[in-house]
């Protein structure tokens, strides 16, 4: 009998029902556990001499006169917390935009912003970090903190109203785009996606610490790749706008053209500090501890929500835990309420039977509306069972959130302050 003491899953005790429910628990845990920042700043960032490294790369801040701090995105104000506390006087200056209630800074100014579409909040940060670090010179030195929904808190559209940009994207989500293509779109109609960023701060030497929540981890795509030159065209972005009938949505007056010339970038460096590997790679090592054998299928699932927990199911293999990362999409046609970790594991139930369990959960602990994810096993239909429930309601709804609330199976964390994406994890007896 497992006997483990859970400190992020809060309702572990009514979840952990089976030996399998303790075993996938423990690994959830341990993927929320690897991916904390002390833990990320433990290994991956130092200063000592006046010398500052990050991953493999250093930077001596004897160099320069003036540091700087810009933080975006889910996650991003406690890791720039961090930062401002190891560079202490050395920081010039500082601005965070995060969705965290408050933020204990001594320096940097933070902004409590929204995901996932922009608001008047989320500009007018962009604005104020624009104007904060306008001028800059060869004597500068500006650490750029990257992670997770910064495409939405990190916006300047270039014509686009709020209410414009907030009903295209808002569009682009419901119609089922995935990551890649919303961001396509949005490097193309604002003034700092796809190396805006780089192109105000030349010629500042950039370091970019960047927390991936991308399948796969195209710099170019977090958070839109502010300070990562853009690969996509203006005709990449109305294809994919054409792709799901929305182009008549923004005019030619609208788009903006992402800077291509090198020399804005010979001095960025776009440093991957995190991705979802980690968490899966700290997964795959408890489990094997715990005497499980354990594949890695991949780090870059993608596809539909409503079709990818069968499919997890059906890649693993009897007495192995099969791990994977990425991020769903899902088309919403109902009007209930719930993420896309809750839809797949709603959506798999048909597929599991007494030697199979599903987890899937979104490492930031928030798949809408409380949960960060769901379990669902031979206990989850025995539930069923006894409550009478039809699934099928749920289903035709796009209800996964009122049904795992209603079982109790989906996972409570609460908000965390890392991001690499969704964790999937089949266990099969």
């Amino acid at each position: 009998m497992l006997i483990i003491v859970m400190a992020l899953i809060q309702n572990y005790d009514s979840l952990a029902s089976n030996d399998n429910r303790k075993v996938a628990l423990e690994l959830v845990e341990t993927a929320f556990s690897s991916i904390t920042p002390p833990k990320i700043f433990e290994t991956a960032f130092s200063f000592e001499n006046n010398v500052l490294r990050l991953q493999d790369q250093t930077f001596d801040l004897n160099n320069f006169e003036r540091i700087s701090l810009i933080g975006l995105g889910k996650g991003s104000a406690e890791m720039c917390r961090i930062i401002e506390e190891k560079l202490g006087d050395k920081l010039t200056q500082g601005m965070d935009i995060d969705v965290v209630d408050e933020a204990a800074f001594q320096k940097v100014k933070y902004t409590k912003g929204t995901h996932p579409l922009p608001s008047q909040i989320n500009i007018d940060y962009t604005k104020q970090v624009l104007e904060a670090t306008k001028g800059m010179t060869e004597k500068d030195l500006v650490l750029v903190v990257i992670c997770g929904g910064g495409s939405a808190m990190f916006e300047a559209p270039k014509n686009l109203s709020l209410e414009r940009l907030d009903k295209l994207f808002s569009d682009m989500l419901k119609s089922g785009a995935d990551i890649t293509e919303m961001n396509v779109v949005r490097k193309h109609v604002s003034l700092v996606k796809g190396g805006g960023l780089a192109h105000h701060l030349y010629p500042a030497t950039v370091a970019s610490l960047i927390f991936s929540d991308v399948p796969g981890n195209d710099l170019s795509t977090i958070a839109s790749g502010p300070t990562v030159k853009d690969a996509h065209s203006l005709d990449d972005t109305k294809a994919v706008l054409s792709k799901y009938n929305l182009l008549g949505d923004v005019t030619d007056e609208d788009f903006s053209p992402t800077p291509t010339d090198d020399h804005f970038f010979e001095h960025v460096h776009n440093i991957l500090m995190l991705s979802n590997l980690t968490a899966i790679n700290a997964m795959q090592k408890k489990a094997e501890e715990l005497g499980w054998k354990t594949r890695v299928w991949t780090d870059k699932l993608q596809g539909d929500a409503r079709e990818m927990g069968q499919k997890l199911i059906s890649e693993a293999q009897a007495g192995e835990i099969l791990l994977a990362g990425g991020e769903t999409t899902i088309k919403i046609a109902g009007r209930g309420l719930g993420g896309r970790n809750q839809a797949l594991a709603l959506c798999a139930l048909p597929f599991v039977d007494d030697n199979t369990l599903l987890v899937s959960f979104s490492t930031d602990g928030w798949d809408f509306y409380w949960f960060a994810g769901a379990l669902v096993d031979s206990d989850t239909k025995k539930k069923i069972e006894e409550m009478h429930i039809d699934v099928n309601e749920y289903l035709s709804d796009d209800n996964s959130y009122g049904f795992f609330e209603r079982v109790g199976d989906g996972i409570k964390t609460g908000k965390q302050e890392s991001n690499v994406s969704d964790l999937y994890i089949v266990l099969k007896k």
